[in-house]
């Protein structure tokens, strides 16, 4: 069905491009400047070995600033269009790597078939699952470990996307990466595919994602992502046995791994004022000739008590090469307006022993197998 639909686009494109040429001059087009602002104050209580209390930015919600558009093509065909900035606002520099549309560049036709685009894209994991990651709705910090399952709301770049309209609650769709290396079209390239339905109070959502040789700013850099010493059968970090101080062997160069694929479902109920909310994944890693395996399970929920004051909880439970992790967050916002709100979150994670905790792969791990935050902030969308 979904290569029927591509296939019936794209010939409504080219014929309503030959069509409505002559009648260009009098197309429909709109172009939208938006953006998020958020910026606060974050204490940590062991990072590397000491507590910090530091400014951080883009923690609810990344910053970014984009422009997106229409154009009416005629005949019900639209171009579409989306360039996204990503940046850090306590000192103007880019996110994603440096790259100046890191978080969503792209240009794509739209029909009542679908929508299909091409360029650095957010993936089905992002479309369909990241709703569902209620603890990073507390806490902007509190994605799972490592963000190995991609529930962070990460891009494709190279990419050729289609989604599907609404159809009565239900939609779908498939991304293709390319890895773009001469002489080998399966390095470096990914694929996603997700669906989500929605009928009334009720939702669900699924999808798989899968990179080959992930690298750029994917590449693994195993102990800060997680805090474990081990990884695949090597070691990735070593600990001083005089001064105790770890030294993290990837640091600036990447643990390259073969392959990196996950998999989650995700669920949520209204009940009046309160939402219930849960989501599992499973993602393997393979590299070395070793595949392990990470389980995360994550469930909570989100309560209005009035219109601007919202309360999120949420917990998570990981398992990953016999280690394991727990992690509670608790978010509390308040709306000044539909587009300023002020929050105060927080964060406590316990890891097996050995395991040097560190939350959301944002904070330098422990020396030890706990770790903790609380954040006070501020956002601003336009």
């Amino acid at each position: 069905m979904k290569k029927r639909n591509a296939v019936k686009l794209a010939a409504l494109a080219l014929s309503a491009g030959v069509v409505s040429a002559p009648a260009v001059v009098r197309a429909q087009s709109s172009v939208t400047l938006y953006g998020i602002l958020d910026a606060g104050i974050t204490y940590v209580n062991n990072t590397g070995g000491s507590h910090v209390v530091k400014f951080d930015d883009g923690i609810s919600y990344g910053n970014r600033f984009g422009l997106k558009g229409t154009e009416d093509l005629g005949g019900g065909l639209k171009a579409i269009f989306v360039l996204e900035n990503g940046f850090h606002l306590g000192n103007g520099t880019f996110a994603q790597g440096g790259a100046e549309f890191g978080r969503q560049a792209y240009v794509g036709l739209q029909n009542q078939w679908g929508t299909i685009s091409a360029g650095n894209q957010l993936d089905l994991t992002n479309e369909f699952m990241e709703g569902y990651n209620i603890s990073s709705f507390g806490s902007g910090y509190a994605i799972h470990q490592g963000d190995f399952d991609r529930m962070n709301g990460d891009r494709l770049p190279n990419s050729i996307k289609y989604m599907s309209p609404d159809i009565s609650g239900l939609t779908f769709g498939g991304l293709y990466s390319f890895g773009n290396v001469a002489g080998d079209f399966h390095e470096k390239s990914a694929y996603s595919l997700g669906a989500h339905y929605a009928h009334g109070d009720f939702t669900i959502g699924t999808a798989v994602t899968r990179l080959n040789n992930p690298n750029g700013i994917y590449a693994f850099d195993p102990y800060a992502m997680i805090g474990t010493k081990t990884f695949l059968g090597q070691t990735v970090a070593t600990t001083n046995p005089t001064t105790g101080a770890v030294t993290d062997l990837f640091s600036s160069t990447a643990f390259n791994v073969d392959s990196q694929m996950t998999y989650g479902i995700g669920s949520s109920y209204a009940l009046g004022n309160l939402t219930l909310l849960g989501n599992y994944t499973y993602t393997t890693i393979k590299g070395f000739g070793e595949s392990s395996h990470m389980h995360v399970g994550e469930g909570g929920a989100q309560y209005n008590f009035t219109p601007a004051l919202i309360l999120y909880g949420g917990y998570q439970f990981t398992a990953f090469e016999g280690h394991k992790w727990n992690m509670g967050s608790l978010g509390l916002h308040y709306l000044l307006s539909k587009r300023t709100d002020v929050y105060v979150s927080g964060d406590y994670l316990k890891a097996s022993s050995g395991v040097n905790a560190v939350i959301g792969y944002s904070f330098t791990p422990s020396t030890s197998s706990t770790q903790s935050d609380v954040r006070i902030g501020l956002r601003h969308s336009f």
